[in-house]
C-alpha cells in the first residue's frame, strides 16, 4: 500500500517534470521562431533599404549620363556651328577675292579699249560684251591643272552698262565755282520732259533739283572742276537760278547756318529719290533704266543713250524723232560732235547746237555688274568706275553690295 502510493507520486512527479521540460522547450521554440522573425523581418527591411538605394543611384546615375549627354552635344552643335560660320566666312572671302579679280580685270578692258578708241563709246565695244555665267576653271584651265580644278565649283557672270547712257540726276545743279551750287533751269527742263514721256508728275523735277543741291551743301564734291570727256577743263553755263520759276537758292538750310544736322543725305543712287516727298518705289522702279546718280556733272553719250533720255535732253525733239535717231544709230556711231549734230538735224531737231558738255560720244563713267558664286556663297556686286582720258587710268568711285 504504501509502496502503491509512493509510485503514484513519483510519477505525479516525473509527469510534471516532462510537462515543465516540454512547455520550456516549446517557449524556447517561440522565443527561437519569434527571434527569427525578426532577424527576417530586419533582413527584410535591410534588403528593401537597399534595393530603394541602389534604385536611387540607378536613377541618379541615368540623370546624370542625360545630363552629360545634353552638355556633349551642345557643345557639339555649337562647335558644328562654329566651323559652319568660319566656313561661310572662308567662302566669302574668296569670293570677294575672285569679285575684285574680275573687277581689275574689267578695268583693264575699259583702259585698253580708250586706249585704242580714244575719244569714242559705242555699244559695239568689247565692253558692251556681257559674260554669261562661266566656270572659272574655264579661264584658269591654261594656267594649270591644279588652279583649274580648284575654280570648278566658282562662277563668273556680269556686265558692264554706261552710266552716262542716263539722265545724270547730279546735272540739275550747276557749279560755277568751287562751293558754289546753282540750279539748272536747262537740266530741271530736260528731267521734267523725262517724266512726262514716262508717264510720271512734271512736278517732281523742281523738288528733285532742290534736293540734291541740299545734299551737296556738305558734300565734297562740290568743290570738284568738271572735266569733260576730252580731258579739258570746262566751266558749265548757268541757266537759272535763285528764286526763279518758284525756286530759293537756299534749299533745305540757310547759307549761314553751320549746323548740318537738317542737310539731307547726298544722294548716291536712284534709290535716293525715296527720300523726296512724291516719289513711291513703283516710281523709283519706272525710272531705273533712264536715271542715274555721279559724283560730278556729266554729258549725255549720244552712242549709248536711250531714245527717252535722248528726247529729254535735246529740246524740241519728240520720242518718234529719237526712236529714228537710234534706229540710225544702229548702223553706224558717231565719231563726233559733228555726226551727232547731222544725225539731230536729219531726226528733225533743225535748231540744236551740240554742246560737247551736255552731249558727247565718249564716256567716263561705267557701271561694272558682277555676280561671283563660289560653292555656298554669293557676292552680287555694282561698282561706278571712272575712266580718266588724261591719264588713261581708272579708278573705283565706289562699290555697292546687292544683298
Amino acid at each position: 500500500m504504501r509502496f502503491s502510493s509512493l509510485h503514484a507520486r513519483r510519477s505525479t512527479v516525473c509527469s510534471a517534470s516532462i510537462d515543465g521540460s516540454r512547455g520550456l522547450a516549446q517557449r524556447r521554440a517561440t522565443q527561437a521562431e519569434q527571434r527569427g522573425q525578426g532577424r527576417r523581418q530586419q533582413r527584410g527591411q535591410q534588403r528593401g533599404q537597399q534595393s530603394r538605394q541602389r534604385g536611387a543611384a540607378i536613377i541618379s546615375a541615368l540623370l546624370v549620363v542625360a545630363l552629360s549627354a545634353i552638355l556633349v552635344s551642345g557643345m557639339l552643335w555649337r562647335q558644328q556651328v562654329q566651323v559652319r560660320r568660319i566656313e561661310n566666312q572662308r567662302l566669302l572671302a574668296q569670293a570677294q577675292w575672285v569679285s575684285r579679280g574680275a573687277l581689275d580685270w574689267t578695268r583693264l578692258i575699259l583702259r585698253s579699249e580708250g586706249d585704242t578708241s580714244a575719244g569714242i563709246t559705242y555699244l559695239g565695244g568689247v565692253w558692251g560684251v556681257p559674260i554669261a555665267k562661266t566656270r572659272l576653271s574655264d579661264f584658269l584651265g591654261q594656267i594649270g591643272e591644279v588652279r583649274a580644278q580648284q575654280g570648278a565649283a566658282t562662277y563668273l557672270s556680269g556686265s558692264i552698262e554706261d552710266a552716262q547712257a542716263k539722265f545724270n540726276l547730279r546735272n540739275l545743279v550747276a557749279s560755277p565755282a568751287p562751293g558754289v551750287m546753282q540750279l539748272d533751269m536747262a537740266q530741271i527742263d530736260a528731267y521734267q520732259r523725262l517724266l512726262v514721256s514716262l508717264g510720271l508728275n512734271s512736278q517732281l523735277a523742281k523738288n528733285t533739283a532742290v534736293q540734291v543741291r541740299a545734299s551737296l551743301a556738305q558734300s565734297a564734291t562740290r568743290f570738284q572742276t568738271v572735266t569733260s570727256t576730252s580731258g579739258t577743263m570746262s566751266t558749265p553755263p548757268i541757266q537759272g537760278g535763285a528764286m526763279s520759276g518758284g525756286f530759293t537758292d537756299k534749299p533745305g538750310i540757310e547759307d549761314s547756318d553751320d549746323s548740318a544736322a537738317r542737310a539731307p543725305l547726298q544722294m548716291t543712287s536712284v534709290d535716293s529719290l525715296l527720300d523726296i516727298p512724291g516719289y513711291t518705289p513703283e516710281m523709283v522702279a519706272r525710272l531705273r533704266p533712264f536715271v542715274t546718280v555721279l559724283p560730278t556733272v556729266s554729258a549725255v553719250n549720244m552712242n549709248t543713250a536711250s531714245a527717252e533720255v535722248i528726247a529729254a535732253v535735246v529740246p524740241g525733239m519728240s520720242l518718234s524723232s529719237a526712236q529714228a535717231f537710234v534706229a540710225r544709230r544702229q548702223t553706224v556711231f558717231f565719231h563726233n560732235a559733228g555726226d551727232v549734230q547731222l544725225a539731230l538735224r536729219g531726226a528733225g531737231a533743225q535748231q540744236v547746237s551740240v554742246d560737247p558738255n551736255q552731249l558727247d560720244v565718249n564716256t567716263n563713267y561705267f557701271l561694272i555688274h558682277g555676280r561671283v558664286q563660289h560653292e555656298r556663297a554669293e557676292v552680287d556686286r555694282t561698282t561706278l568706275v571712272y575712266r580718266d582720258a588724261l591719264t588713261h587710268t581708272t579708278r573705283i568711285v565706289r562699290v555697292q553690295d546687292q544683298l
